[in-house]
């Protein structure tokens, strides 16, 4: 006897076509393209997760980097004169010291010019 498997197979496509709601085109309505847009959507997902991490260093460096540059210093300069101060703060702090509160910002640049 035959064995269609009508109920879950349509079952199976319906999980992805759901997955891919909200997709253009046809990648919201074939199965076989929705399938392979909904995989490749999740190989962007698990790659941008590392990447949002990067971008929001380099958002606080560049931050840090135009607050000590008022203050005549370089970057490279102010993270070494840092480290010779033993001040251990990370940069996400930093940045928002940079951006709140400028006076104790002002304070941590010229500590770090002293032990340069």
């Amino acid at each position: 006897m035959r064995v269609k498997g009508g109920i879950v197979t349509r079952q199976r496509r319906k999980k992805w076509l759901k997955l891919a709601k909200g997709y253009w085109g046809h990648k919201s309505i074939g199965f076989k393209v929705a399938k392979q847009q909904v995989v490749k959507s999740w190989t962007y997902a698990f790659r941008d997760r590392k990447q949002v991490k990067r971008n929001f260093r380099k958002l606080w460096i560049a931050r840090i980097n135009a607050a000590v540059r008022q203050e005549g210093m370089s970057y490279s300069r102010f993270v070494n004169g840092l480290k010779k101060a033993n001040i251990e703060i990370n940069r996400k702090m930093l940045s928002e010291l940079a951006i709140h509160n400028l006076d104790i910002f002002k304070k941590i640049v010229a500590e770090a010019k002293k032990n340069i």
